[in-house]
């Protein structure tokens, strides 16, 4: 499980594009939200990197927490 660190995740259409984007590399992926400390813990079995590319696409730069 990788925890990522979306400092511009704020409310529940954050959440769903989060949702989508990630999708879209992994449709298999799991996600747990945490939008007070605006994380989002992600189990995948894609490449981080097509991960953050993927969020990044959709405006959302993304961290390694």
């Amino acid at each position: 499980m990788t925890i990522l660190h979306v400092p511009d995740m704020s409310c529940g259409h954050c959440k769903a594009a989060i949702e989508k984007a990630v999708g879209g590399v992994d449709s298999a992926a799991r996600l747990s939200f945490d939008m007070g400390a605006r994380t989002v813990a992600v189990e995948s079995a894609a490449p981080l990197d097509a991960i953050l590319a993927a969020l990044k696409s959709q405006g959302y730069a993304a961290t390694t927490a």
